[in-house]
């Protein structure tokens, strides 16, 4: 409903109308108001400086693990080095993580498995991981078990292109380094462990 002045006759005047006086500034007040508009500019500036910078510490990384006998493998615990939990792999071996940009390096793990260490590139945001069985090697010396051994890590490369020209991975090679780690020293500590508790005939 528009709003209706009720002004006295005495006071009316329609050839002048008297509005209220415009707000004077001052310099002092116009100092303040352009020194409150950069501070504003400048906080707006930090906010996004620092959204920016958060994100260019983090970086995401998705990929999927499988066997050596190309099955997919859930629940494969993705840690860093120091073993702090990142993530997991989903019912079809499939994962998605965000790590700090200073993490150069995984471990992956799972029951029956090898453990692996991986060495991350700074250009590889797509990780597709070929896990080894933990097999079983009976009567047989350390160094065989890792000369076995090795002959299977040497085929990882192999078996990588074969999940590619099945579907199961999307890049025909891993854009990661994987080194392979001897059994042979652990081993060997073990015996000497289990020598020396055994009694002097």
């Amino acid at each position: 409903m528009p709003l209706k002045l009720h002004l006295q006759p005495d006071h009316y005047d329609d050839k002048k109308i008297i509005l209220p006086p415009a707000p004077i500034h001052t310099p002092l007040s116009i100092c303040l108001i352009k020194r409150g508009m950069r501070i504003a500019i400048i906080l707006i500036l930090i906010f996004f400086s620092y959204n920016h910078k958060l994100n260019g510490q983090t970086k995401n990384i998705r990929g999927r693990v499988i066997s050596e006998y190309m099955e997919t493998l859930p629940m494969v615990r993705i840690q860093s080095i120091d073993t702090v939990l990142i993530g997991d792999t989903d019912i079809n071996g499939q994962f998605a993580i965000t790590i700090p940009q200073k993490i150069d390096k995984l471990l992956l793990s799972w029951i029956g498995m090898e453990w692996i260490t991986i060495q991350l590139s700074p250009d590889c945001n797509n990780l597709e991981i070929i896990m080894m069985y933990d097999a079983y090697y009976d009567f047989m010396s350390s160094k065989k078990i890792d000369r076995l051994r090795k002959k299977r890590f040497e085929k990882l490369p192999e078996l990588h292109q074969l999940a590619f020209n099945k579907g199961l991975f999307k890049t025909d090679k891993a854009c990661f380094k994987q080194d392979f780690v001897p059994l042979k020293p652990r081993l060997d500590e073990i015996h000497d462990r289990i020598k020396k508790t055994q009694p002097i005939q």
